[in-house]
């Protein structure tokens, strides 16, 4: 009897232990709240970072942020990324960050053409005589595109992300995100675009992705860890469960963000498969591979938008994804 009362004595200290107390950490995203960012804002609202000893701040970006110079200076713990290029920076650049989650298995860069008008099939598009391409795409995902696909450079115009000029041109292609440009032109233009997202073209580079330091990583792997399966929890009851919350707090963070909009991203996310699909569906979300990397970055040598002497397996790391964490939580047919 004694014995179990010490033994009981010891537990409740235990569990009043300053020990247990939730650790702290930021994570930042790299735009303004959306339902991109659902799983997160689900895995704060409905306790799962808790559950998982975590007391998580999210802090969204912005046009005027930068969240992922936080990160590299040790001012956050983790960083919502966009595809793999940036980490690939990095390594060239010695930036210490590093990758260690994919939430996205496909990239949301979209094209876009009116319907109807011979542009139909993604072999049509190089033929557009115009194509509306911003600043930052015709230094990546179009150099792809050009050497993979045949498009042409003199045939960009400039996109500011303002679809009018697109509406007006119907033999005209632009440039988009999946989750935002073809709702825009639905309501704008009263029809419905062609959508080809270019990760089904080959654009094998993995987005929204998680970073973190490798410092961090050394130091405590174990919490990187509780926020990855923690963050991969948080997107399984996003997409499948009741995400009412979640939508509420990005709107709280984002009060110009629609119900219309947080609507719509979250139907292409499940009708592309932009979060679970391919190896994830195997993997959990949140998987990444070595070869899936690789061939991202061969692509990106080819075609002249990333080094071939830098070291890209420096960019990322398997060694917190690919453990099924959440796969009972997918629907079962």
């Amino acid at each position: 009897m004694m014995r179990a009362a010490l033994s009981g004595l010891a537990g409740l200290m235990l569990l009043s232990s300053p020990a247990l107390a939730l650790d702290k950490v930021t994570f930042a995203t790299n735009w303004l709240a959306e339902a991109e960012h659902g799983g997160y804002y689900q895995a704060v609202v409905d306790g799962t970072y808790a559950k998982y000893g975590l007391d998580v701040a999210i802090m969204p970006g912005g046009p005027q942020a930068n969240n992922g110079l936080l990160l590299a200076t040790g001012k956050i713990e983790f960083y919502m990324g966009g595809n793999l290029l940036l980490p690939f920076e990095a390594v060239e650049q010695h930036v210490p960050t590093i990758v260690v989650a994919a939430i996205f298995q496909k990239d949301p860069q979209i094209f876009m053409s009116h319907p109807g008008v011979g542009l139909d099939k993604w072999t049509d598009l190089p033929k557009a005589p115009t194509a509306f391409v911003g600043k930052e795409g015709i230094t990546s995902f179009y150099q792809w595109m050009k050497v993979a696909y045949g498009f042409k450079e003199e045939n960009i115009k400039p996109y500011n992300f303002n679809a009018g000029p697109f509406i007006a041109d119907t033999h005209s292609i632009q440039q988009g995100y999946l989750t935002a440009e073809p709702l825009e032109v639905e309501k704008q233009g009263g029809f419905k675009p062609n959508i080809f997202l270019l990760a089904d073209y080959g654009y094998s580079t993995y987005a929204n992705t998680i970073e973190t330091r490798p410092d961090l990583i050394e130091k405590n792997p174990d919490l990187v860890q509780r926020f990855v399966n923690a963050s991969i929890i948080g997107w399984y009851h996003y997409l499948y469960g009741d995400n009412s919350k979640a939508n509420a707090a990005i709107k709280k963070d984002n009060p110009d963000i629609t119900d219309e909009q947080i609507a719509f991203s979250i139907s292409k996310l499940k009708e592309y498969g932009l979060v679970d699909s391919g190896d994830a569906e195997k993997l959990g979300i949140g998987a990444m591979t070595d070869a899936r990397v690789k061939d991202f970055f061969d692509e990106m040598v080819k075609a002249g938008v990333v080094k071939p002497n830098v070291d890209y397996k420096k960019a990322y790391t398997t060694q917190f994804v690919d453990k099924g964490v959440g796969l009972d939580l997918r629907p079962k047919n």
